[in-house]
């Protein structure tokens, strides 16, 4: 029972914690060091308490025997109840370390007392207590400690009557000794606890950089799957433009052969009711070629240039190519364009398909008789562009996720819609944003760069 307890113990056996845990649930730097200090001391304890035993009953002085079994039983107690503290990963009396410092003096002092005085083996238990004093408490207790230990071998001294030049010297080179072990263990000790703490900063640090690691890997992994999606989605647009394109062409050809016909019957003599019905068939034909030929313009491959253009023309552009969606009926599209509006540098397909996605999503979200507005109007150094319906709204729980990959509020959506207009305007330098939603409508806003 040699070792003092103190807030800053340190350990004998430098552990280095790794964990996945937030920097401020990690351990501190004394906590690393504290507990395994306290296991090794309660293997010192019973380790001294084990040889105590042996050297009073079956080397010592038998006549004293019974004292110094009862001092040592005293001490088991204490080894007993610091064992249960250690377990329970605390550190007994760790506030009052002098107190321990003050019963450690005693408890070798009457060892020595009642063995063989200044010439007991259990003098050497002061040098054990001052050892691991120095590793578990600072400089100062540590000092504190080296002096009780000092007093009680002088009160030792004192009470063996009068003291031989030999005796005399022996107490002084024990004090020496004393003195020095502490000097040597203090400084050791501090060069651990020095060591402990980088070590420990060191891992605090690596920890957290692992952590932004795994952080950074997780979002270019979600990166990657998005981009993949996008690619997929991609794919499946070209394939669907290149079929559009096939069927619109031979579906035009025999398209041209029968206008063709028509227009030759119409030539012939024939009475004005013919020739009116003639005429609108040739006309209803010429509709379905221009139908096809704003569907083979628009599934033809994209150009990625920039080019200068009218937002206006862009947005007629989209508005044509909706008036095909079968949502459209019974719905009222109205335009209020403001005048005098600079041309944009954009890429013009892809403004084109942004204008057009938000567009059709107004239109799933209207009822029939209802109107949808788009709105053109100057905004610092941009042009403003307002989508608002008149469907019911989204609600407002749903408002952070609109962006995100893969989130759809339709049955048969893929998600990606808003996903793709929010980065296709940020390479643009512009941006979208939901203005409002309520039950009464949705508005958003398309900005987009002058110049």
């Amino acid at each position: 029972m040699f070792v003092p307890t103190q807030d800053e113990s340190p350990s004998a056996e430098l552990t280095v914690v790794k964990s996945s845990a937030p920097a401020e649930t990690l351990p501190t730097t004394d906590s690393v060091w504290q507990l395994p200090a306290e296991t090794i001391t309660v293997r010192i304890h019973w380790f001294g308490l084990c040889v105590g035993y042996l050297l009073v009953n079956v080397l010592g002085n038998p006549t004293r025997r019974a004292e110094l079994n009862g001092i040592l039983t005293l001490g088991a107690v204490y080894a007993l109840i610091d064992t249960w503290w250690s377990a329970r990963s605390k550190v007994f009396l760790e506030r009052w370390p002098l107190f321990i410092s003050v019963m450690e003096s005693l408890f070798i002092g009457l060892l020595c007392h009642f063995d063989q005085g200044l010439a007991s083996l259990f003098r050497f238990y002061y040098f054990l207590s001052l050892i691991v004093c120095a590793f578990r408490n600072s400089p100062m207790v540590t000092l504190a400690t080296l002096g009780l230990h000092c007093a009680s071998y002088v009160t030792l001294a004192s009470t063996q009557g009068q003291l031989t030049r030999e005796q005399v010297q022996a107490v002084v080179l024990e004090i020496v000794f004393m003195s020095w072990v502490t000097w040597a263990s203090t400084a050791l000790a501090t060069l651990l606890k020095s060591a402990s703490r980088k070590l420990f900063e060191l891992n605090t640090e690596l920890t957290e950089n692992q952590a932004l690691l795994e952080q950074r890997i997780a979002e270019r992994t979600q990166e990657l799957q998005q981009s993949q999606a996008l690619l997929v989605q991609h794919e499946k647009q070209a394939a669907f433009g290149l079929l559009a394109a096939g069927i619109a062409h031979e579906v035009g050809n025999p398209l041209t052969a029968i206008s063709n016909l028509v227009q030759l019957l119409n030539r012939r003599p024939l009475d004005a009711d013919m020739h009116e019905r003639l005429n609108l068939i040739d006309e209803q034909l010429r509709r379905i070629q221009r139908t096809l030929r704003e569907l083979v313009d628009f599934s033809r491959p994209a150009s990625n240039n920039r080019t200068t253009c009218d937002v206006h023309g862009v947005l007629d552009s989209a508005l044509n190519i909706a008036k095909y969606y079968k949502r459209m009926k019974g719905k009222k599209i109205v335009t209020s364009y403001a005048e005098g509006l600079p041309q944009v540098s954009m890429v013009r397909d892809q403004v084109l398909q942004v204008f057009l996605n938000l567009i059709l999503n107004a239109l799933d979200a209207t009822q029939e008789g209802t109107t949808i507005e788009l709105t053109t109007q100057s905004h610092g150094n941009s042009i403003r562009i307002l989508i608002r319906d008149e469907g019911c709204g989204i609600p407002a729980n749903q408002h952070d996720q609109l962006f995100q990959p893969y989130f759809t509020t339709k049955e048969t959506g893929t998600g990606l819609g808003l996903f793709v207009c929010r980065n296709v305007l940020q390479s643009a330098g512009g941006q979208i944003e939901l203005l409002s939603s309520t039950t009464a409508g949705t508005t958003f806003a398309v900005t987009l760069p002058i110049g």
